[in-house]
């Protein structure tokens, strides 16, 4: 049997070179003089960076955010597929919901309240605005930033169905789908 030998604990090597002291501003003064007329001592090296790691989109572009960082998706769905179906029925502009949906889901909000507000100048005068009520949200969570919520709302005299995909991006809710029944 032998006998354990004791563990010996070295310092971790330097992974960087020392560092050059800078010379004060009469030195540099007369080192700049002493260059002019002789190579330099030190020369500065390449910096190493890596530009291909990443692209500027995802750098600089939407970040996914967590859902545990964000507001309860429950409630989050129920006012904004309120404050969609408004806009749908041109009581509510559309910029409202701007920040909230993606381009493509906002155009089809936009056109179809558009469309709807003309229908109703031509048929003498706007009609009575009516309030949207939610009744139940229904929600789950496929990903960790993806909740999908199917809502179900009074519009009126009728009973509609929406579904939503919210995505969690920059620190907030954003509707990535939209399909209304």
């Amino acid at each position: 049997m032998t006998a354990l030998q004791p563990l010996h604990v070295l310092p971790s090597p330097r992974h960087a070179p020392a560092g050059i002291p800078l010379p004060t501003h009469a030195q540099g003064r007369a080192e700049r003089a002493l260059a002019v007329t002789t190579s330099p001592s030190y020369v500065q090296d390449s910096l190493a960076v890596d530009f291909a790691a990443a692209s500027d989109e995802q750098l600089f572009g939407p970040q996914p955010t967590r859902a545990c960082d964000l507001p309860d998706p429950r409630e989050w769905a129920a006012h904004i597929a309120q404050a969609l179906v408004e806009v749908m029925h041109g009581i509510r502009p559309p910029s409202q919901v701007m920040r909230w949906s993606t381009p493509e889901v906002y155009a089809i909000v936009a056109r179809r309240g558009s469309r709807t507000a003309r229908r109703a100048t031509r048929a003498r005068g706007p009609r009575p605005a009516h309030r949207t009520r939610v009744t139940r949200v229904l929600v789950c969570e496929p990903a960790d930033d993806v909740v999908e919520a199917s809502v179900v709302l009074v519009d009126g005299e009728r009973v509609r169905a929406l579904a939503l995909r919210l995505v969690g991006r920059d620190g907030r809710w954003v509707v990535e789908a939209l399909q209304v029944g």
